[in-house]
């Protein structure tokens, strides 16, 4: 199919190249060789009369043009897949897709744990592929590359929608052979011991971390991790303490020899929502996905009631 001169078969390569900036990952995107995408390629650049991607060094960059072509291919894409892909009708049983959700270890632990089973008895063709969180999840879901992203509100896009699934608070964790302290935690205790904390990259610390420098605590932070469900493996066997989220404490407290007790200060709570591409807004199956979220997340499994904010999302029929 050809518009305006333009066979809109280039476009899937044009965003391929455009994203990958490299001939060689654009080529396995697409499933073609290295010579069959540089003549892709050609042909793209005689259309646009621009050179589109230029090497400096031993890596390519985009033109001007091409970074300005890079969002609006993505959206007429997204808009074409959502308008052919989409179904009238889904049914669980019988429908066959994959769905990849960005989250952190945490969410996976409290969450996602309980929608793999759900999914295995109401959906056994359906495919759960989690990813761990990146520095740009915002990238990855403007190009609709993962279904979902579950995060705290304050890494959430304002561009797309959203949905809170449950407020999380949180509580420290301490060895039960830990002599420095006993069921209550003072702050001078706090400040005084060492700490176990996550961080993720060379910049995005864990957010607890955060709020206590900008509230003017400065934690002598002994161990630092990658991950949130190691953290109790650095406090055990030691004097060690960390704050973790509440959920996650009290899950990985069925399984290690620690105590939970409550932060000498107030911690501010955090909104764990999940958010989605607008295009796949009224896509049957991803409500269905999105409506099952909601509801596991919805019920405390440690007998809270639910916070008001996060009633479930209207059931998919």
């Amino acid at each position: 199919m050809r518009f305006n001169r333009l066979d809109l078969n280039l476009l899937v390569a044009l965003d391929a190249l455009l994203s990958e900036k490299s001939i060689t990952r654009a080529a396995g995107r697409l499933n073609l060789s290295q010579s069959a995408t540089s003549g892709v390629l050609a042909r793209l650049r005689d259309y646009f009369k621009d050179e589109l991607l230029v090497p400096v060094g031993r890596t390519l960059i985009l033109t001007p043009l091409a970074s300005s072509l890079c969002d609006p291919v993505r959206k007429v894409l997204l808009q074409i897949q959502a308008t052919i892909d989409i179904r009238p009708e889904f049914d669980p049983q019988t429908a066959s897709r994959a769905f990849r959700i960005l989250a952190s270890d945490y969410i996976s632990t409290v969450l996602l744990g309980d929608l793999g089973q759900r999914i295995a008895s109401a959906a056994p063709n359906i495919t759960l592929d989690v990813l761990p969180t990146t520095s740009n999840p915002i990238d990855l879901l403007e190009r609709a590359e993962v279904d979902l992203i579950v995060l705290p509100r304050k890494f959430i896009a304002e561009t797309h929608p959203v949905h809170v699934l449950f407020e999380e608070t949180y509580t420290c964790i301490a060895w039960t052979g830990n002599t420095a302290v006993g069921d209550t935690l003072t702050l001078d205790q706090y400040m005084g011991l060492g700490h176990v904390s996550s961080r993720f990259g060379n910049a995005v610390t864990s957010f607890e971390e955060w709020f206590l420098k900008v509230s003017g605590y400065d934690r002598r932070i002994e161990v630092t991790t990658t991950n949130f469900t190691s953290i109790p493996h650095f406090v055990i066997g030691t004097n060690r303490i960390a704050t973790m989220h509440t959920r996650l404490a009290r899950t990985l407290a069925r399984y290690y020899p620690i105590r939970l007790l409550p932060p000498p200060l107030e911690i501010p709570a955090l909104e764990m929502c999940m958010q989605w591409n607008h295009f796949l807004d009224r896509d049957p199956s991803h409500i269905w996905l999105r409506s099952v979220l909601a509801d596991i997340a919805r019920v405390d499994p440690f007998g809270q009631p639910p916070r008001e904010h996060a009633a479930p999302m209207a059931a998919y029929s």
